[in-house]
């Protein structure tokens, strides 16, 4: 080997990376530039991304770690508790029959009388409660009882009410304290028909003033038509404390039987009796209307209906 070489090969050892042994016979080569592994200090390689290091004593609690899910569960849950109330509340019934009234029958009539039209129905009282209360009648069709004392719901406008219409005793109750004839009609009877309906509307159009305070219809509370499933008879006619079932509509007896009952049994009257020449002489006092019905409740309603429905007296 000439000295030449000699130099050209010590000058290509000095180029060599530290720690590498060169190869006899082996051309130089040249320097790698990918940066190594490690460097010389033992840091991670440039590049590579470091994983977050557990340290002890700062863990995330459990909210922090189900935020979301405790959040979504607490809406669900808000939504659901809403939307329970709002149907509970729309399929509470406005009212409650603890019982459908079935009349005992009468006693036969002695040779010469007829017994009086209508049964009598064991009382319910006649407390004012608060609009929207729920109320619990122990017969049905009620022909007393607990209802409302407001503008509008108690007692309401008489006419005749459709098969539609929500109409709830807590009103016409109210019509029938005030000495109201209230007729009603079962949803599935012929009342309910649009014949039946305009039988109803002329049976209305063409009743007459009350038989003691001579008041015109549909001037205060008196007549009120309307639907009512929970009773006995596909109608019902009632004043206070007597009730007419009906398997058909027979509007002749609802008149008899209004004029022999009404404004006669109803707690608020109408109008202020004048007193007869002699006592008992008369059926139908002479009286002269009253100016509007009272709205006061009773000083001492009753406290509630006897054990079992009375047959009319004979």
């Amino acid at each position: 080997m000439s000295k030449e070489s000699r130099r050209q090969q010590r000058a290509g050892n000095t180029t060599k990376t530290p720690g590498s042994a060169p190869t006899p016979g082996s051309a130089p080569t040249t320097p790698s530039t990918r940066p190594p592994s490690h460097s010389p200090t033992g840091t991670p390689r440039a590049g590579r991304r470091e994983h977050a290091r557990h340290i002890p004593g700062q863990e995330r609690s459990f909210v922090e770690r189900y935020r979301t899910l405790i959040v979504v569960g607490v809406v669900v849950a808000a939504v659901a508790l809403i939307g329970g109330f709002v149907y509970t509340s729309a399929s509470k019934a406005a009212f409650i029959c603890s019982s459908v009234w079935i009349p005992t029958p009468t006693a036969s009539p002695a040779p010469g009388q007829t017994n009086p039209p209508g049964y009598t129905q064991p009382d319910m009282g006649r407390r004012h409660v608060p609009y929207g209360t729920q109320v619990t009648y122990q017969y049905c069709a009620p022909a007393s009882g607990s209802h409302y004392n407001q503008a509008g719901a108690g007692p309401i406008p008489p006419r005749v009410y459709g098969p539609d219409d929500t109409v709830i005793p807590q009103g016409w109750v109210h019509n029938l304290e005030h000495g109201a004839l209230v007729l009603l009609y079962r949803g599935n009877s012929d009342g309910a028909t649009p014949a039946g309906q305009a039988q109803l509307q002329a049976f209305y159009d063409s009743f007459p003033n009350s038989p003691v305070c001579d008041i015109q219809k549909g001037t205060t509370v008196g007549p009120v038509i309307a639907r009512f499933d929970q009773m006995s008879s596909n109608f019902s006619a009632i004043v206070w404390g007597r009730v007419l079932p009906m398997s058909t509509l027979d509007t002749n007896a609802v008149l008899d039987f209004y004029a022999t009952w009404g404004e006669k049994t109803n707690p608020e009257q109408q109008c202020a009796p004048t007193p007869s020449p002699s006592a008992g002489s008369s059926a139908n006092p002479s009286a002269s209307p009253a100016a509007s019905p009272s709205t006061e409740p009773s000083a001492s309603p009753s406290t509630g209906p006897s054990a079992s429905p009375s047959p009319s007296a004979s």
